[in-house]
């Protein structure tokens, strides 16, 4: 598949999704969001892939937002299918992505990252819902995931000022799951191969089931959580007899997700 705006390279089982705008701090117009809602269709679909990594060209921006030049000169502000950047709407994904920030996640960026399930930054990085300082709200999912993910209070005093996090503060919040000095993409690689170790369906069942449970009362949670699909598929599937067998042989597991 061809891109204008994101490249996409295979590494194994892990696909690097990077946009490619780097002349406008990788912000997203309409086209770069078609392509990397294209690039994360063909990442969920494909069997081979196990996790994706999503990042930034060059080493200033990750992602700066949505394009508010293309948006000052009447572009459509609008929901697209499956959320900003074809992933902060994208529920059924069950497979893992990873967030390398490379430099400044503003605005859509960090809603973008948010919506990823790890996020590794380097030292340089940033991140900021600024919305509110240009008359708009962060509403591909910052308002609702923040909070979620550090708590009301710390998570209002970002939004309603719309200040800039550090990656060293994003760590001690907790929406940062590590702070590289060297290089960003490295590091994500390096989780993503740890998480590819293990099963695939595994892995899904975990995400979903998580997920899922964050909104419901533990009782329930616990209950349903046999019944979700990707759990019931990684119950109903060869890994699930590979893994033992291959414990009890003390060898590594030959996983085929299926």
């Amino acid at each position: 598949m061809s891109y204008e705006h994101v490249a996409v390279e295979r590494d194994d089982r892990i696909t690097i999704i990077t946009i490619n705008r780097p002349d406008v701090h990788n912000a997203l117009n309409a086209r770069a969001q078609q392509e990397l809602l294209e690039a994360f269709d063909a990442f969920d679909a494909d069997s081979d892939q196990w996790v994706a990594i999503a990042t930034g060209a060059g080493a200033k921006a990750f992602c700066a937002g949505h394009d508010l030049k293309e948006q000052a000169e009447g572009g459509e502000l609008s929901p697209l299918p499956k959320g900003f950047a074809g992933l902060t709407s994208r529920f059924d994904l069950s497979k893992p992505v990873i967030a390398a920030v490379n430099g400044a996640a503003m605005g859509g960026g960090f809603e973008l990252a948010l919506a990823c399930d790890l996020i590794v930054a380097s030292s340089n990085a940033s991140f900021a819902l600024p919305e509110p300082k240009v008359g708009l709200a962060a509403l591909a999912g910052g308002i609702q995931r923040l909070p979620r993910d550090i708590g009301l209070k710390a998570a209002m005093g970002i939004l309603l000022t719309g200040r800039r996090v550090s990656a060293h503060e994003g760590f001690e919040l907790g929406f940062v799951n590590e702070v590289v000095e060297d290089d960003v993409l490295s590091a994500a690689r390096r989780w993503a191969r740890e998480i590819a170790e293990a099963s695939p369906l595994a892995v899904r069942a975990t995400k979903e089931a998580v997920l899922r449970g964050l909104d419901a009362p533990l009782a329930q949670s616990i209950g349903e959580v046999w019944h979700y699909p990707a759990m019931k598929a990684m119950l109903d599937s060869e890994d699930a007899i590979e893994g033992p067998a291959a414990f009890v042989d003390k060898r590594k597991p030959n996983w085929q997700g299926r």
